[in-house]
């Protein structure tokens, strides 16, 4: 990570010269998809800036992000600046203070976030490649068993690999997405009031995706998974005409990804991601029918 006074100063000068003279800096050094995390002080108001160095994976998740403060109006931080400045791209969000949303059973912050939720699916995902596009494959499962046969020991690849085919078409459609909903992406304030952060991942989706995310979180913070996703068909209204077909889909797809990825990129939090996926994908098919073969 680059901190505000580690930047060229170019970059900074650049900076100024859109939100003027910066009298306080608070760099965040703990994010993993950008160079530059920083809470400036400014004439004007706070401002969080993000900033990437270099064409990379990590520059196209920065402008999903101003893509993204451009469809959730009023519930993605609103982007106030972004600008490429030589091989930086640096942008600025509109600072939403605010704490992480408590997911565990019987939190107030339930229905705060089954609203946010709701709004996130009403959104149109206009500009954004589908999702499953932007995944790439369906065969996760056939992956791991060539790659780390360990990981797919007990399980019917075969079987596990129907199931996920099945997420393509039941997934389809053109609302917007987050794909990465947990509690640390909500920033609840002590007005009340809602943002989504982190939108580095968006994609073009039916609108009961993002409730199967949270289904995932939910079970995470120690609701049972029967329990959330009950929670999520009284609460969310796109979960309305979602069946056990929809979420044994979902949860046989992401569990093969989750689980590829902790394979073949092993990074912070994905075996704990994997482990969990799987651990729901495993109950979900126990109440469930046999994919079709």
């Amino acid at each position: 990570m680059t901190t505000w006074h580690e930047l060229p100063e170019h970059v900074r000068d650049a900076v100024q010269w859109r939100v003027g003279p910066v009298s306080g800096v608070t760099d965040i050094t703990g994010g993993r998809n950008s160079d530059l995390a920083a809470v400036l002080d400014t004439s004007t108001g706070r401002m969080f800036v993000k900033g990437v160095e270099g064409v990379s994976r990590r520059m196209r998740f920065l402008r999903n992000e101003i893509t993204a403060g451009q469809l959730a109006v009023g519930l993605a931080p609103a982007v106030v600046f972004a600008e490429d400045i030589g091989e930086w791209l640096v942008v600025g969000f509109e600072y939403v203070p605010g704490r992480p949303a408590d997911l565990s059973p019987g939190s107030p912050d339930l229905p705060i976030v089954a609203k946010a939720v709701d709004r996130i699916g009403d959104c149109p995902a206009t500009g954004l490649r589908s999702l499953l596009d932007r995944w790439g494959t369906t065969d996760w499962w056939g992956c791991l068993g060539e790659q780390a046969p360990d990981m797919v020991r007990g399980w019917d690849v075969a079987d596990m690999q129907r199931w996920a085919a099945q997420l393509s078409e039941l997934a389809h459609g053109d609302r917007l997405a987050h794909t990465d909903l947990h509690g640390d992406q909500f920033r609840i304030g002590t007005d009340g009031l809602v943002h989504v952060i982190d939108w580095g991942f968006p994609g073009a989706a039916a609108p009961w995706i993002d409730g199967a995310y949270l289904v995932l979180r939910l079970v995470e913070a120690g609701h049972q998974p029967g329990a959330a996703e009950a929670w999520a068909a009284d609460n969310l209204a796109a979960f309305a005409d979602v069946t056990g077909k929809h979420l044994t889909a979902f949860a046989a797809y992401l569990a093969g990804m989750w689980s590829h990825w902790a394979v073949t990129k092993n990074g912070p939090g994905m075996q704990h991601r994997a482990r969990l996926a799987r651990d729901y994908a495993s109950w979900r098919l126990q109440h469930t029918v046999p994919a079709t073969r």
